[in-house]
């Protein structure tokens, strides 16, 4: 059964009167928590698409980019973006739902940090409104401000791009430290860790630009520093 089945299955499971954020309580323990993570994505993805006004072409494509969405399972994956794009309940009780429901694991956290990163920036412009609402959405998963600033370095072009934020260390930072913090950084990302933690594998796309930009800064790093 694919996710999308999955998802429309969670999603029938809803009770008359139900929202879809009330789906968040339902799917606390594996293999469900790979189902929420999808839905988690989407829904607040559609609440940020709020946050600048429109949703554009670019953005839904960024869906699809992000958890490989096969043509036959599109109308899914709309259904969920319709239903929390319609809820009267605020992005921030989304947030705080999910927070609850990976609250033993900020990795799977800081993973769908990255993809409505990833969604904020499709259309080409990293807009205040998305700028304020990923703030909001990191402070209520408990992400520190240099958490939260190594994501925009890596997503936003006009952020500083200091390989230091990046890793999320100091530069003051012994080297044989950011070694170690590095290489915990690239065992998270690794594919069998992230399907491990709950990311649909529909997702794992999702690491390949994590590896790339946090190999780029160590490399920047090591070499500033030993030359």
């Amino acid at each position: 059964m694919s996710i999308w089945s999955r998802i429309s299955a969670a999603l029938s499971a809803l009770s008359q009167g139900q929202s879809l954020s009330d789906v968040f309580d339902q799917l606390r323990a594996p293999p469900e928590r790979t189902v929420a993570f999808a839905i988690a994505v989407i829904a607040l993805g559609a609440k940020m698409a709020k946050a600048d006004g429109r949703v554009t072409r670019d953005e839904v494509v960024a869906f699809r980019d992000v958890f490989q969405i096969a043509q036959k399972d599109e109308a899914g994956a709309a259904r969920v973006f319709d239903m929390a794009r319609q809820d009267v309940a605020g992005y921030q009780e989304y947030a705080l739902k999910i927070k609850r429901m990976f609250a033993t694991d900020s990795t799977t956290l800081c993973d769908l940090m990255e993809g409505l990163f990833h969604i904020a920036m499709a259309d080409g412009f990293y807009h205040p409104g998305e700028n304020e609402f990923l703030e909001e959405v990191s402070r209520i998963f408990g992400q520190t401000e240099a958490q939260f600033q190594a994501l925009r370095a890596r997503f936003v072009p006009d952020a500083p791009q200091d390989p230091y934020t990046v890793l999320g260390v100091p530069s003051d930072m012994p080297l044989p430290d950011i070694r170690k913090v590095w290489r915990q950084l690239v065992r998270d990302t690794h594919p069998d860790a992230m399907i491990a933690r709950g990311v649909p594998e529909e997702a794992i796309r999702l690491a390949e630009k994590k590896m790339i930009d946090i190999n780029r800064a160590w490399d920047e790093i090591n070499n500033a520093r030993v030359a």
